[in-house]
């Protein structure tokens, strides 16, 4: 599962924001079943940065979030996050070392057709 969260940073808030953000990595790496995390600058855009995480899964993830410090310091960075694209993915094909490895989808064949208050069918990722 990936977390990448986009932001927009004036050059007056920047090193307030990298603080910020240094902090939340320290905070959310050191949590069970976090792999790792970044935040990266734009070249072309150096108001825009990005912060990466990685997780294990979505329970890592939603685990990694519930402790109070972390929701003491990290739920605020993460506020300032662009709400107009999504941030939650999850892991389609990861590489190391020039191989490749594909995940399953944990979302259903059906997810983009079933709609709410209807049963989707047997649990058969995509």
């Amino acid at each position: 599962m990936l977390l990448l969260c986009r932001f927009d940073v004036t050059e007056a808030e920047v090193d307030e924001f990298v603080d910020s953000a240094d902090r939340a990595l320290a905070l959310l790496t050191a949590r069970d079943g976090c792999l790792g995390g970044e935040l990266a600058r734009a070249i072309e855009e150096p108001a825009t940065w990005v912060l990466t995480i990685r997780f294990e899964s979505v329970v890592a993830y939603r685990r990694a979030l519930s402790g109070f410090e972390v929701r003491e310091h990290v739920i605020p960075l993460l506020s300032r996050a662009r709400v107009d694209v999504q941030s939650a993915h999850e892991t389609a094909l990861t590489a190391e070392g020039g191989a490749t490895h594909r995940h399953t989808s944990l979302l259903a064949k059906d997810a983009g057709t079933v709609r709410l208050g209807e049963a989707a069918g047997p649990a058969d990722p995509r």
